[in-house]
């Protein structure tokens, strides 16, 4: 993959079908793994649109705890995060205040030091991307409820 594969990209506009599901302001990359435990009861309790396959859910909570753990590590406070559901699948926004710091892919660096993620997200999501809107960098990814075909 190419580095040029986190290209900016604006985020998808809201559909009129689009409804909130979670919004969440994380401090510390500890709450990560507590708060991807709180969706996923959220989208086993509830939530959840009938055509979501589990698999799709398993992916959605990994494209969280990615982006997520990148905006704290990453980004600058406060980071913002805003799952949403749309009709053929989820939006999740991350935001900071590090307008100036585009998502970086991990080059030629060694996986058992990590750095992986960004391609991780870009396998299991439907479309990617990142934005500067204002004094806020948006990196986002759609996540289909029908896992992709690979």
């Amino acid at each position: 993959m190419s580095g040029s594969m986190w290209s900016q990209h604006r985020r998808p506009a809201p559909e009129l079908d689009t409804s909130n599901v979670w919004r969440w302001e994380p401090s510390n990359p500890v709450e990560v793994t507590a708060q991807r435990r709180g969706l996923s009861a959220a989208l086993h309790d509830g939530s959840r649109p009938e055509r979501a396959q589990e698999d799709a859910i398993e992916n959605m909570l990994l494209v969280f705890e990615e982006l997520v753990s990148n905006g704290l590590r990453h980004g600058e406070s406060p980071v913002h995060v805003a799952v949403s559901t749309t009709p053929t699948g989820w939006l999740l926004d991350v935001s900071d205040a590090a307008t100036d710091q585009p998502p970086a892919l991990a080059v030629g660096r060694d996986p058992a030091y990590g750095g992986l993620g960004l391609y991780l997200v870009a396998r299991l999501s439907a479309a990617y991307g990142w934005e500067v809107d204002g004094d806020r960098k948006h990196v986002w990814a759609q996540v289909a409820f029908a896992s992709p075909e690979r």
